[in-house]
């Protein structure tokens, strides 16, 4: 159990690692956003995840409980960060943002 619990803190920091690698190396506010909201959302889902799956080293009805209201957070950060990263993007697109265009090199 407790490597199953590694592997997946593990992935999820990578998960999250590749987020912050995303969001510094894309052009404009658009493109930034996508890894923080696909990235972010999968690496906590796998580091919530983890902590559920810990919790249940000790099997108990509060365990149980406990692990289920933890896997209702990861159900939260479903409909949230998806739903926060639209709003986001369409107060940008209100505020005027325009998206990043390729320059043209032989002009």
């Amino acid at each position: 159990m407790d490597i199953i619990v590694v592997f997946l803190i593990i992935c999820g920091l990578v998960f999250f690692t590749g987020g912050a690698v995303g969001i510094l190396r894309f052009p404009d506010f658009y493109t930034r956003l996508h890894p923080a909201g696909k990235m972010d959302t999968l690496g906590s889902f796998l580091m919530v995840l983890a902590v559920s799956l810990f919790n249940l080293r000790e099997f108990s009805w509060a365990a149980v409980l406990t692990s289920l209201k933890i896997l209702l957070i990861v159900l939260f950060i479903f409909i949230l960060n998806p739903t926060a990263t639209h709003a986001i993007v369409d107060a940008g697109f209100r505020a005027g943002m325009r998206p990043w265009t390729k320059k043209d090199k032989g002009k």
